[in-house]
């Protein structure tokens, strides 16, 4: 029982880790002006990754929405350029 644990949270450590890196590409291709916004779906941390997401969003001179699910299943996240001042 302790090895499958172990095995599972291994994989999530590792999902997590996935979906942070596709965050932070999310975020380069934005802020380098690649693309104009991106929309991560599907993520099944992005709720528990908002806040470090926006974090350095901010500091690529972007930000991070989240699209709350309407069942509560969690949060996509969009990546898109601040609007003009």
């Amino acid at each position: 029982m302790e090895r499958r644990r172990t095995g599972s949270a291994r994989v999530a450590r590792a999902a997590l880790e996935r979906e942070y890196g596709l965050i932070r590409s999310a975020i380069t291709m934005v802020s380098t002006g690649d693309s104009q916004g991106v929309v991560l779906s599907g993520l099944r941390y992005g709720e528990q990754l908002i806040e470090p997401a926006r974090r350095m969003a901010a500091e690529a001179g972007v930000r991070v929405v989240p699209l709350w699910s309407a069942d509560d299943a969690g949060a996509d996240i969009r990546v898109e350029r601040l609007p003009d001042a």
